[in-house]
């Protein structure tokens, strides 16, 4: 089986592993009444991915058999990565309603009925399937790590320039995560979150999200048949800022008293030090 084959292979597997993912959660979703579940299983894609490759490396697909440092290394950051995202939202989400966001765009898609009852093939379609095709395009540098051979030398210290990056990212988006809750329950917390890495950048979180994804394209790259696949970290990094992400949010948060003086203050998304005012 040549490289192209075994890739493709790969990653139609990775595809209907995701799809699989999908359903369930929708099944799930259903059960619950809310399917804003969807959101938890985000992170957990990847790892499923990542967990599947490994696999596939194991069995031996195409030829490529044992379990490198490289692969093994990149791997276990998906699933690190995906394990704490996935725990994180689901704290944040339990014995809350649905996320109004999946009510609007249901409603406005014809995703209820004259009576108010879900639509199966449209929210499949609108909402599950949809993250996973992108969970899928995302993935891409982790499904080439089937064909990857562990790098050496210049690329191997590449490779950990990656994961370095990966660190990096992991790190700022976790503690940001904590800063942000850590906010939410004090009661004299006032209106804007402005302490800590949130002083930096009013979206640490999805800093180190991006910085997640290309810290592990660049590290995968190293290998060779992965530095194709960039179109993975800037799909990411388009959806954190243009797409669901903080464009978004900000047009919420715009409307509380100070964001204002918060936004001039404070830079959009990479972070450095905050303005003086004044």
């Amino acid at each position: 089986m040549t490289s192209y084959a075994t890739f493709a292979t790969a990653s139609a597997i990775c595809l209907v592993a995701l799809l699989l993912l999908q359903l369930g959660t929708y099944v799930v979703g259903r059960r619950i009444g809310r399917f804003n579940i969807v959101d938890v299983t985000w992170g957990a894609g990847f790892a499923v991915v990542a967990l599947v490759v490994v696999a596939l490396r194991g069995a031996g697909l195409g030829g490529e058999v044992g379990l490198d440092w490289h692969v093994l290394a990149i791997a276990a950051a998906a699933i690190v990565w995906g394990a704490r995202l996935s725990v994180h939202v689901g704290r944040k989400t339990a014995g809350k309603g649905e996320d109004p966001r999946y009510v609007d765009m249901l409603e406005r898609s014809g995703g209820y009925d004259p009576q108010g009852n879900p639509r199966a093939s449209v929210i499949l379609r609108k909402v599950f399937f949809l993250q996973g095709a992108i969970q899928w395009v995302v993935s891409l540098p982790l499904q080439a790590l089937v064909v990857s051979e562990a790098p050496a030398g210049a690329f191997a210290v590449l490779a950990l320039a990656g994961l370095g990056i990966w660190l990096l990212g992991f790190v700022f988006e976790a503690v940001g995560d904590a800063q942000l809750a850590a906010f939410k329950n004090d009661p004299n917390r006032g209106r804007i979150m402005d302490r800590g890495l949130w002083s930096w950048t009013r979206h640490p979180n999805y800093f180190g999200d991006a910085c997640v994804w290309w810290g592990i394209w660049l590290a995968a790259s190293a290998a060779g048949p992965a530095a194709w696949t960039f179109v993975a970290p800037m799909l990411m990094t388009f959806l954190l800022v243009w797409g669901s992400g903080a464009r978004l949010l900000e047009k919420t948060m715009s409307q509380r008293p100070g964001w204002d003086a918060y936004a001039r203050r404070v830079s959009f998304f990479i972070p450095r030090p905050p303005k003086r005012e004044g």
